[in-house]
């Protein structure tokens, strides 16, 4: 009996199938170990040793396949070909290795480019050993993200709260879609004019000439600068006579792109069929290991994590077949197509992503796939058999025109294309948004016969005037664009990469473009003026090719590592001198244009317009960054940098109050106000002022004084209830709308009911809420389950996380210790809970154990750790002598 490990349990079944009964192929379920998140995983100090953790469930894995292997003759290690693939091999057998379960057993490396069964037997039948320069250049790359991230984002903490946390690759990424957005801050739009004639042959067909030449001149895009030569022109151009001076036509050849790789799979699919980065990757996922085909499980695309753009003789061949199948055999070039990798590292160089079959088409598949991976297997399909077709055939004509107004000379040009051969455009056409380099917007439509030298006659004369506009922000596909031609990160990560960015709120996505939130332009503008290097392009990019290096065995991964890690840590320790006053300064300037708009009347946007004294600066808070007046508290003006993100918040953001009338009962003057928590209304002026936070979906233009004086007049009374005689209120809280009787509290589903529920609707939704609570299920009701039991307190009574109304928290008995923000509950340590139940106010573990509650527990200690640790063990000697227990529970890593 064989044993064969692959990562996925729907491809062990698959592949199990295959190999037959000599054969037991289990699932890794991904990476089997992994650094744990928290401080002293990797050690600079002992020659970057990495200590490495086992969960609960990959512990129960590697059990099944250390027993399965214990009783095997050989090992075949058979995860995913790529960098990652082969790391989780290597640690596979560096824990089989410590389990003493291998002997002399053999092992080998194998990869499966495509799940199907050719591919499955011809890869054990040409297996490998595990690729140590790749496991190295995966070892460096998790050391480098380790160290930057567990090191640099304890710095941002400290000098710029609300900053959650900083990255190898993620903040350089951060950083384009910032510049873009500092570039559209900066820009200044510039008018121009474009003219055209709409002119007729002698035939009687019309068609669009564009003026390109006047006064001697050729016109370039932008040329006509203002409305008084426009129509300068304009009257030239109605008088004129036309004439044409010359056809010309001239065939072209379009040429198909490669087959997709990693980055063009998810850049064709954002613009063609709308999908992000991670979905396109996850449906890719289910392509590559298998979809049940009328009762067999069969790969339908090659693996989805490459930079190789050449597909296997076999595959062209079929291909071709294909081809002649489907379009005819005009559609087969008479040589097979050759493209060339632009991938730095040769060791990830896999095949490009390609159907396993071409005689597959999208139309006999669909009926087994759903709707997402129908539309992305077409995609595959398409652009896959494309790039073996044949070359479109264009012919492309161009007219130039003489117009002659009484000796005033200009020249127009009229230019329309025609395809004589759709050829590969007969499969795949990529659409206008697309990213991939090479592929060049729709062609100009065609033109009626047009003959040198004969006359036309002039129709109409447009002139159109013009604004030239920002650059566009990054979409997904044109920032992994980007990064691809910077060499920054590796196509196989710019998905999590995105999701980093978004998940930590630092960027926003609004209609596909990505927008930086304040979040993400603070934490950019503290990089850039702190750790300028690390977020440089070209730093990130070198550092890239070094792993690169190291992958194809060039380098020693951890002479890498040192030379890094002595430049950054003397960056890390500078900045502990470093006060907030010295980062503010700097935040100022880098971010004038966002923390101070340019104001309407033209005064000076760093003077506080409240009390006119005093200076406006950035603020950092508990919630993060503002801006306030630096007279406080005589002067409490506070301004939110941003609610959403990106400059269209800053547009709508109000940075001083606005008027909307006069309070009819207080005669107090109502006023929209922007504050750190966003835009709100207020009553009257000074610390007794009534405030109220606009209402979610409510949107400040839309603010009049009849909205503000309902909202501020919140609570309502809608009357007294029928049974009680008590009233009846309908407000706005904290938790949302909600109706108020004699101390009860229930929810209205929106801020419209506040405004018009009436008495009998309010006397059913309060019976209703009661009906839920003597049911028992009414807030306060019942104990949350527990997401994750850690163990016994060594004063009794199990320690659990559970997660609460408002957020996952740490249990032992009556102790609630909420977890902080972002922190993943299933991460949670023993030792981390103990700690937040003594901080909340639970005892410290008591000295004098109780008899068989208290479990001894093993720990990993490092060697930077270990005089702390004996130390301890010395003062705490007599205690442990007591609450040893003969069934200790022992962890490790």
């Amino acid at each position: 009996m064989n044993v064969v490990v692959v990562e996925s349990p729907a491809k062990a079944k698959t592949i199990n199938k295959y190999l037959g009964s000599g054969y037991k192929v289990l699932a890794s379920f991904g990476h089997v170990r992994d650094l744990p998140a928290k401080d002293g995983s990797v050690l600079p100090d002992q020659d970057f040793e990495m200590l490495w953790e086992v969960d609960p469930a990959s512990q129960k894995r590697m059990k099944d396949i250390s027993d399965a292997v214990k009783g095997s003759d050989a090992l075949f290690l058979a995860t995913d070909p790529d960098r990652e693939g082969e790391a989780i091999s290597w640690h596979v057998l560096d824990l089989l290795r410590k389990k003493k379960v291998i002997g002399d057993k053999p092992v080998k490396r194998v990869v499966f480019n495509a799940i199907t069964k050719k591919a499955v037997l011809d890869a054990m039948a040409n297996p490998r050993d595990i690729d140590v320069p790749l496991v190295d250049a995966y070892l460096a790359r998790r050391a480098l993200d380790y160290l930057v991230g567990f090191n640099l984002s304890p710095v941002l903490w400290r000098k710029l709260p609300g900053a959650r946390s900083a990255g190898r690759v993620q903040s350089v990424a951060l950083r384009l879609v910032c510049d873009r957005e500092s570039e559209i801050e900066r820009f200044i739009s510039e008018e121009y004019w474009n003219l055209s004639a709409l002119l007729r042959t002698p035939r009687g067909d019309e068609f669009e000439a564009r003026l390109v030449s006047a006064d001697g001149k050729r016109l370039q895009g932008r040329s006509i600068k203002n409305g008084e030569d426009a129509n300068r022109l304009k009257a030239l151009l109605d008088g004129a006579a036309y004439v044409v001076d010359t056809v010309e036509a001239k065939p072209v050849k379009r040429n198909p792109g490669p087959p997709f790789t990693t980055s063009t799979l998810q850049q064709a699919a954002s613009s063609n069929i709308g999908f992000n980065a991670s979905r396109t990757m996850q449906v890719a996922q289910k392509l590559y290991e298998g979809v049940d085909i009328g009762g067999e499980t069969v790969g339908l695309i090659t693996y989805m994590r490459t930079d190789g753009v050449q597909m296997a003789p076999e595959a062209i061949d079929a291909a071709r077949s294909a081809i002649v199948d489907q379009f005819g055999q005009r559609y087969l070039p008479e040589k097979p197509r050759f493209y060339s990798t632009k991938a730095k590292n040769a060791q990830e160089a896999h095949e490009a992503i390609r159907p396993t079959d071409f005689n597959r088409t999208p139309d006999q598949v669909r009926r087994y796939l759903d709707a997402d991976q129908a539309r992305l297997y077409e995609l595959v399909w398409k652009r896959g058999i494309a790039s073996q077709m044949a070359s479109a055939e264009i012919e492309r004509t161009t007219v130039e025109i003489l117009a002659d107004n009484k000796g005033e000379k200009a020249g127009l040009r009229a230019v329309g294309s025609v395809i004589r051969f759709d050829g590969f455009l007969g499969a795949y056409v990529d659409s206008r948004e697309d990213a991939e380099k090479g592929e060049d917007d729709d062609e100009d439509g065609r033109l009626p016969e047009i003959n040198a030298r004969e006359k036309l006659d002039k129709n109409k004369v447009n002139a159109s005037q013009h604004f030239t506009e920002p650059p566009p922000r990054y979409s997904e596909a044109s920032l992994i664009k980007k990064m691809e031609e910077l060499g920054i990160g590796r196509p196989s990560t710019y998905a999590a990469t995105l999701k980093t960015l978004s998940d930590r709120e630092y960027v926003t996505m609004d209609k596909r473009k990505l927008i930086p939130h304040s979040k993400g332009r603070l934490v950019t503008a503290f990089l850039e003026s702190f750790f300028t290097k690390y977020v440089e392009y070209d730093f990130t990019a070198d550092l890239e090719e070094k792993l690169d290096k190291i992958s194809a065995g060039e380098l020693d991964w951890k002479q890498v590592l040192r030379e890094f890690w002595q430049d950054f840590f003397a960056q890390i320790e500078d900045t502990k001198e470093l006060r907030v006053t010295n980062v503010l300064d700097a935040l100022n300037e880098t971010l004038a244009p966002l923390v101070f708009p340019k104001r309407e009347d033209g005064s000076d946007p760093r003077i506080c317009q409240v009390c006119g004294t005093g200076n406006l600066s950035l603020k950092l808070g508990k919630y993060g960054a503002f801006v306030g007046c630096s007279n406080y508290p005589d002067c409490n003006f506070t301004r939110q940098l941003s609610s959403e993100g990106g400059a269209d918040a800053e547009a709508n953001a109000l940075s001083e109050p606005k008027a909307l009338g006069a309070d009819p009962h207080t005669g107090e003057e109502l006023t929209l106000r922007s504050g750190r928590f966003g835009p709100y209304i207020q009553r009257g002026d000074g610390k007794e002022a009534k405030r109220s936070s606009l209402p979610k979906g409510w949107k400040p233009e839309d603010i009049d004084h009849e909205k503000a004086l309902a909202l501020i007049n919140l609570p309502r009374d809608v009357g007294k209830h029928p049974e009680s005689a008590k009233m009846i209120s309908a407000g706005l809280g904290r938790y949302g709308p909600f109706l108020l009787h004699d101390g009860s509290y229930a929810n209205l589903e929106s801020i419209e009911d506040v405004f018009s529920i009436g008495l009998n609707r309010a006397v059913t939704v309060l019976a209703e809420k009661q009906s839920k609570v003597a049911a028992g299920g009414g807030r306060g009701r019942g104990t949350p389950a527990a997401l994750k039991e850690l163990g016994d307190h060594p004063d009794g009574g199990t320690i659990t996380v559970r997660d609460g109304k408002y957020g996952p928290y740490v249990n032992w008995g009556k102790v609630n210790a909420t977890l902080p923000k972002g922190l993943d509950p299933q991460s949670v340590t023993m030792e981390q809970a103990m700690a937040f139940i003594i901080e909340k106010g639970g005892k410290a573990p008591s000295t004098k154990a109780k008899p068989k509650k208290a479990a001894a527990k093993a720990t990993t200690v490092t060697k930077k750790a270990a005089p702390k640790a004996k130390a301890a063990a010395k003062a705490k000697a007599p205690a442990k002598k007591t609450a040893a227990a003969p069934k200790a529970k022992k962890t490790g890593t």
